[in-house]
């Protein structure tokens, strides 16, 4: 079962080393109500109402980030302490660039060593500390260019990917555990021992299969919903720490 970071990311720290980031939701925002447009479905009307009432879609705005998506980060990182100055951090199907922002702020790139570089296969606009790659992770030769930017193998490799939804549960189910099964074996590639890997899957079919293979790799590994996550997605986080290298 996927536990719940304490916190919106300011909140106590915890024995396991959570901390507080300064970054969390900062006020109540007003309902906003959607009204029925001709032209437009129902499904569309729902997703625009859950996008206009989304307090992390405003506070995202409000901060300046550029997803939503950039809390679960912050949540998982207050919690377990994953980002430090000076690490070297890998964050791969990066675009469109919150979980960069997050690592750029808590690694501090140019101090003590510490580089972000992110990876898509897709044009991305620039993020301020980072160094962009565009770039297909699947390709033999991606993981000696990305360490080559980095300067050496990382510390931490995020991975926020997901494959575009067809609406067909187990179809979506199987493509993006897909994407993890290549992010796991990329990172076993690109890690230092004792590395973190943070990425995205999906909870049921494949999952325990997925989870028994980076039980092999890693010291402790963790199954995680941040706050921020929607409730009615059946994403979760998975958080792997302690890599024991390639044996």
């Amino acid at each position: 079962m996927a536990r719940k970071p304490s916190g919106r990311g300011g909140g106590k720290g915890s024995s396991s080393g959570a901390k507080s980031s300064g970054r969390g939701l900062t006020g109540r925002n007003m309902r906003v109500r959607v009204k029925t447009a001709r032209g437009r479905t129902a499904s569309s009307t729902r997703w625009l109402d859950r996008q206009l009432n989304d307090p992390y879609v405003a506070e995202a705005r409000k901060q300046g980030l550029r997803s939503r998506a950039a809390f679960k980060l912050v949540q998982l990182d207050d919690q377990y302490g994953l980002l430090r100055r000076g690490q070297k951090v890998l964050d791969i199907g990066a675009a469109p660039g919150g979980w960069t922002q997050i690592a750029v702020e808590r690694v501090q790139p140019g101090q003590d060593g510490g580089k972000v570089i992110a990876v898509d296969i897709q044009e991305m606009e620039a993020v301020g500390g980072a160094e962009i790659l565009c770039l297909d992770i699947s390709l033999p030769e991606a993981p000696a260019r990305m360490m080559e930017a980095l300067g050496g193998q990382a510390d931490v490799v995020l991975s926020d990917m997901a494959a575009p939804v067809t609406g067909h549960k187990s179809t979506d189910h199987l493509r993006t555990m897909a994407l993890c099964e290549e992010a796991h074996a990329f990172a076993c590639e690109a890690l230092v021992k004792g590395g973190t890997l943070v990425m995205k899957a999906f909870a049921g079919g494949a999952h325990g299969e997925l989870m028994t293979t980076i039980n092999r790799s890693f010291d402790k590994v963790r199954t995680v919903k941040p706050e921020a996550s929607r409730q009615e997605s059946p994403e979760t986080y998975i958080v792997a720490t302690g890599f024991r290298g390639n044996i």
